[in-house]
Order: structure tokens, then C-alpha cells, then sequence
């Protein structure tokens, strides 16, 4: 489906949407339940799409050549 929403439309809308779905589920997202690997999948890397960056290595660069590199953090 094309869309005929200029480009700052498309992001607008599309940020609009992350904020509704954190509002829906406002309690959950707040709890201690919810983790930072959940609000990583859901929100943060969903932004940065939106964005405009290729998060997901779509355009299948190599390992050191994507535009986001996910980092473990040992000792949390």
C-alpha cells in the first residue's frame, strides 16, 4: 500500500502510533514486569526506524559496516 502522506506526515503519524501503544498499556510499560530488552524491541528500535535508520540490517552490510550495532553489556 502507497501512501500519500508527505514524508513528515509519515513520521508524525507513525511516532503518534508509538505514543498510543505506550498509552494503552501505560501500567505495564511502567512496571518492574516490563524489561529493557521488551522497551528495545518495542519502542526504541521501532523510533529509530522511523527514523530512518536500517536497525534490522535490511540492507545486509557486513559486521562492521551496519549503521546499528547491538552491544551486550556484561554485569548488569
Amino acid at each position: 500500500m502507497t501512501s500519500t502522506l508527505a514524508p513528515r506526515q509519515q513520521f508524525e503519524q507513525q511516532v503518534a502510533q508509538l505514543v498510543e501503544k505506550f498509552n494503552r498499556q501505560r501500567a505495564h510499560y511502567l512496571s518492574t514486569a516490563y524489561n529493557e530488552t521488551d522497551v528495545r524491541a518495542e519502542f526504541i528500535d521501532r523510533l529509530f526506524e522511523v527514523l530512518g535508520w536500517d536497525v534490522s540490517n535490511r540492507a545486509g552490510h557486513g559486521p562492521h559496516d551496519k549503521e546499528v550495532i547491538i552491544r551486550i553489556v556484561e554485569g548488569r
